[in-house]
C-alpha cells in the first residue's frame, strides 16, 4: 500500500462518519475556543507558553492514565498548574522563557517516565502525544464542551480590558488596568484551552490550533474584531477538516491538522506580503500625484509675485527735489 493510499482511503467512510460524529462536534467546538484565544496569544507573544503548558498537560494526563483515572482531569490538573507557575512570573519576559524552557523538559520527562511505566494498550500511550478521534465520546464531548464554554464567557467577559492590557501593557498600568491579574487569569483560561485541545491533536501538536490561527490572522487584520472571526475561520477549518480527513485514513489525526494549519498561516502571510509590496510601489507615486498640484502652485505664486506686486506709495511717488 502506498504513503497515498494510507493517506486517503475513504472505505466506509459514511458509517464511520456516522459512529464518530462525536469527534467531528468536538473539532468544531475546539475550533471556536482556539480561534478566540489564538488572538490573544500572537497579541502577548505567548507561543512558548503553551508549549510548556502543554508539556505538563501531557505529564498530568499519562500520570492519570498510569494510575488508572479520568485523563482529562489529570490533563487539565497539569496545564492548570503549569500555567499559574508561568503566570505567576509577570511579564517579564525574560523570566517567564527561561522559568518555561526549564518545565518543558521537566514535563516532557515525567511524561515519559510514566507512559513507560504503563502496560495497557499502546494506542493510549500514542494517543496522548499525537492525538486520537476515537477516544471522544459523549461523556468526554460534554466535558470538553463545558470548559470551551467556561473559557469563551470569561474572554467575552475580559474581552476589553485583556486586549487594552495585550496590546499595551505600560498604557494600560497608567490607567488603572489590573494587568497583573489579567495576565494570571488569562494564562489559567489558556491551560484550560490546552488540556481540551490535548484531547483531540495531542500535547506534541497543540501549538497548531492554539497559535498558528491567531498568527496567521494577525498579519492579515489589525481590527481585533475580523482577528478573532478569521482565527476561528483557521483553527475550524483545520480541526473539522483534519479529522475528515483522518476518518478515510490510516494515519493519526494530527498531520492532517497541522498541514491544513500550516496551509493556512502560509496562505496568510502570502497575501500580507502581496499587499505590503503593493502599498510601497503605490506610496511614491500617491506622494507625487499629491506634492504636483501643490508645488505647480507654489511656483506660480513665485513666477508672477515681481509682474503683480503692487508698487508701494513712497517709490509710486518719488520726493519732489
Amino acid at each position: 500500500m502506498s504513503l497515498w493510499d494510507r493517506m486517503f482511503v475513504f472505505e466506509d467512510y459514511g458509517e464511520l462518519l456516522s459512529l464518530l460524529h462525536h469527534s467531528v462536534i468536538a473539532g468544531a467546538v475546539l475550533g471556536v475556543v482556539c480561534g478566540v484565544i489564538s488572538v490573544f496569544v500572537a497579541y502577548r507573544d505567548l507561543a512558548f507558553a503553551v508549549h510548556g503548558v502543554s508539556e505538563l498537560s501531557f505529564a498530568g494526563a499519562a500520570g492519570f492514565l498510569l494510575l488508572g483515572a479520568n485523563v482529562v482531569t489529570g490533563s487539565l490538573i497539569g496545564a492548570v498548574l503549569a500555567a499559574l507557575l508561568i503566570g505567576l512570573m509577570g511579564e517579564r519576559a525574560r523570566d517567564r522563557n527561561s522559568f518555561i524552557g526549564v518545565l518543558m523538559p521537566f514535563g516532557l520527562g515525567l511524561g515519559v517516565l510514566f507512559l513507560a511505566l504503563y502496560k495497557g494498550r499502546a494506542a493510549n500511550k500514542f494517543g496522548l502525544l499525537t492525538g486520537q478521534i476515537v477516544a471522544v465520546d459523549a461523556s468526554r464531548l460534554a466535558v470538553l464542551s463545558l470548559i470551551s464554554g467556561v473559557v469563551l464567557v470569561a474572554l467575552l467577559v475580559l474581552w476589553r480590558p485583556l486586549t487594552f492590557a495585550s496590546l499595551d501593557p505600560e498604557v494600560a498600568t497608567a490607567r488603572g488596568v489590573p494587568v497583573r491579574l489579567l495576565g494570571l487569569v488569562f494564562m489559567l483560561l489558556l491551560g484550560a484551552t490546552v488540556a481540551a485541545a490535548i484531547q483531540v491533536v495531542g500535547a506534541l501538536l497543540v501549538l497548531a490550533i492554539v497559535c498558528t490561527p491567531g498568527a496567521a490572522a494577525t498579519m492579515v487584520t489589525a481590527r481585533r474584531g475580523l482577528a478573532a472571526a478569521l482565527s476561528v475561520l483557521f483553527a475550524t477549518a483545520s480541526t473539522v477538516g483534519g479529522i475528515l480527513l483522518a476518518l478515510g485514513g490510516t494515519l493519526p489525526i494530527s498531520p492532517y491538522i497541522t498541514t491544513l494549519s500550516f496551509a493556512c498561516y502560509l496562505g496568510c502571510r502570502a497575501f500580507a506580503a502581496v499587499r505590503n509590496r503593493r502599498s510601497r510601489r503605490g506610496r511614491p507615486s500617491d506622494r507625487h500625484q499629491q506634492a504636483r498640484p501643490e508645488d505647480e502652485q507654489r511656483t506660480a505664486r513665485l513666477v508672477a509675485t515681481p509682474a503683480t506686486r503692487p508698487l508701494s506709495s513712497t517709490s509710486a511717488h518719488p520726493p519732489a527735489p
